[in-house]
């Protein structure tokens, strides 16, 4: 958790996790994983996973396949209720190779205290921007007494 933040602060918590994630360190990035998680990477082809034991396989999959792996933030949005927007650019060069790929797209990130509960993958912005909007606006109506 970077120093003088909030232990619960959305944006914080997703910056973390993607710094953990472009570290390669999958054990730190699964602090921020419940056992009843969800990560939906269909957008991309890749499937849902669901629970710790298949997010972990995923995503040492997934960040295993390359030699070089990050991602360069471009936006990053606290919409309330738990719920971040962020557009990434994912960059990777797999072993052997010379050339990088890069993957724009946006990932939006349910928070429950300082957890994910659910983590969408989306490669267009505008879907996700409009998926996070109406899901932050369905927990404050929730919420509401």
């Amino acid at each position: 958790m970077p120093e003088g933040t909030e232990p619960h602060d959305p944006i914080a918590l997703t910056r973390s996790a993607f710094a953990c994630a472009d570290a390669r360190d999958i054990a730190s990035l699964m602090r921020f994983v419940s056992p009843d998680s969800v990560w939906d990477v269909s957008a991309w082809g890749f499937g849902i996973y669901e629970g710790r034991r298949a997010i972990r396989r995923f995503l040492e999959d997934w960040i295993g396949s390359f030699e070089e792996y990050g991602r360069d933030s471009e936006e990053m949005l606290d919409l309330g209720n738990g719920v971040v927007y962020a557009v990434a650019v994912t960059r990777g060069r797999s072993a052997g190779s010379r050339h990088e790929v890069g993957l724009r797209g946006a990932t939006v990130c349910l928070w429950d205290g300082a957890v994910a509960t659910r983590v969408s993958y989306y490669r267009d912005r505008d879907e996700a921007r409009a998926a996070a909007e109406r899901l932050a606006a369905s927990r404050g109506q929730a919420r509401a007494p």
